[in-house]
């Protein structure tokens, strides 16, 4: 009926606006992921990341693999389907997080950027720990992961083994104790396989 399409046009309007602020890419969602792909995963586990249970229990997922195998597609979808479920919302590479708190030192906004991070009901990290994090860096994910921890929810992808993690930040023990709380409240979902790359090579 009209009723019904219209209500269905507001409804992924809605969707689309929230998604957006939210700073989720609109191609990425489950519809889209390569099934043919050839890439390895738990099933059984990807299915019930995507109930959203472990938001509800205030529980982490990371992502894990090599470079290019679908790990931001997930991170995304799984961030989709969150919105659809009215949960709040936050999707951004954690260099440009890290980079954007580091500016808000300088503007004083930073404790209201960092409430923020720490109340959103999901909060989505793409690439973290590519590299070697600054003091104020380290500061700042260990107060984002220690402001969650059992009270909210984070996915994060990485291409590093959290225990990898701890070389790359700056004091010993404050590493140990972000990757101890983040760790052991994750589910761990890891990809292996070939790069989505290799298949979109012009032939």
């Amino acid at each position: 009926s009209l009723f019904t399409a219209e209500t269905q046009r507001r409804a992924q309007e809605r969707h689309a606006r929230r998604a957006a602020e939210a700073g989720l890419n609109a191609a990425l969602v489950f519809d889209a992921w390569d099934r043919t792909a050839k890439v390895s995963y738990d099933v059984a586990m990807l299915e019930e990341l995507r109930t959203l249970r472990f938001v509800e229990r205030h529980q982490h997922v990371l992502i894990l693999g090599p470079v290019v195998v679908g790990k931001t597609m997930l991170t995304h979808a799984l961030g989709h389907l969150a919105i659809a479920r009215d949960f709040s919302v936050h999707c951004e590479p954690a260099a440009k997080m890290l980079q954007r708190l580091r500016a808000s030192r300088m503007d004083g906004t930073h404790a209201i950027e960092l409430r923020r991070l720490c109340t959103v009901d999901l909060l989505l990290l793409d690439h973290l720990a590519l590299q070697t994090m600054t003091n104020e860096e380290a500061a700042d994910l260990f107060d984002i992961v220690s402001g969650r921890h059992q009270t909210a929810s984070m996915v994060v992808s990485s291409n590093r083994d959290p225990s990898e993690w701890l070389a790359l930040l700056p004091e010993p023990i404050q590493a140990q104790a972000l990757v101890d709380r983040f760790a052991n409240n994750a589910y761990d979902l890891v990809i292996e396989g070939e790069s989505y790359r290799v298949r979109q090579k012009p032939r």
